[in-house]
């Protein structure tokens, strides 16, 4: 799922290549991807793009007060097109959502495509005239990279729960989902499991910092990449997430993971849990 660094990556993408360039044919090739039905999605058409922002998880570009909004989910992502068909996609074929036109003050007509990859199609657009009329956007919590350290400690202090639970909450925190997280815990050497509630004034500085630097450190490396290679970088900033069965480079113990539900989360025992091997749901216990 795109996050944080990846969606403003996205955000800044937008701000180079369609801001000052008119919308144009909107094609919709699957219509479960609409959420909202008025505005409807033809009242993007002829409108200047004036500006490309995100909220939390949510890439939103302005189009002259109008806003077309979307959360990619766990499958979705954002392809530049220079020079795409002149015929409409095909309704329900293949991974397109919908095909954004535009025209450039160049004279040229590229297009960007929303696809979805998988057979559960959870990516959604809205079309609206403030975001905060998106469910999604109107429950967030304070941005990750906005947020200060004593009001990051509010935060934690406002519900007992495991770490890795509250930092992917995006009503307590915007924009960190389950690879970051899995990155800032294995950075502050803290276990998921251990209760937000219980955290001392040093771990949630060190909580702090660590969600500062991970998120500072993968927006830099990402912001300026075309859109097609920011999945593959940030696969390559990764130290512990999707690294299962590998050596930590910290230290050299052996990634571990534990999976729930539909998800999954990496750590390195040595880093972050003092050795213990943390069961997963599949088991009752710890492992000693």
């Amino acid at each position: 799922m795109p996050e944080l660094p990846e969606v403003e990556a996205l955000a800044q993408f937008l701000r180079t290549h369609a801001v000052g360039a008119v919308v144009g044919r909107v094609d919709v090739a699957a219509m479960s991807v609409l959420k909202t039905f008025d505005p409807p999605i033809t009242a993007l058409q002829g409108r200047d793009v004036t500006g490309a922002r995100r909220f939390g998880k949510h890439l939103a570009m302005d189009c002259d007060g109008l806003w077309l909004i979307t959360h990619l989910s766990r499958g979705g992502w954002l392809r530049w097109i220079d020079n795409p068909s002149a015929a409409p996609p095909k309704p329900g074929k293949g991974p397109l959502a919908l095909r954004v036109h535009f025209f450039t003050p160049d004279g040229e007509t590229p297009a960007f495509d929303l696809t979805e990859a998988g057979t559960r199609k959870r990516l959604a657009v809205w079309v609206a005239t403030d975001p905060q009329q998106v469910p999604g956007i109107a429950r967030l919590g304070p941005d990750a990279l906005e947020v200060t350290r004593a009001e990051f400690g509010e935060v934690l202090a406002t519900r007992s729960a495991r770490i890795k639970t509250a930092l992917v909450d995006q009503s307590l925190l915007a924009g960190v989902g389950n690879a970051y997280s899995d990155e800032i815990l294995h950075a502050a050497r803290m276990s998921p499991f251990a209760t937000t509630s219980k955290l001392s004034p040093d771990e949630v500085d060190r909580l702090y910092d660590a969600m500062r630097a991970e998120l500072s450190d993968a927006v830099e490396r990402l912001v300026g990449q075309e859109a097609a290679r920011l999945k593959g970088e940030k696969r390559a900033g990764m130290t512990v997430h999707a690294r299962t069965g590998m050596p930590c480079p910290v230290c050299g113990d052996t990634v571990r993971e534990v999976s729930y539900a539909e998800r999954s989360f990496q750590y390195c025992p040595t880093c972050q849990t003092s050795g213990r091997i943390l069961a997963d749901r599949r088991m009752s216990r710890l492992l000693k």
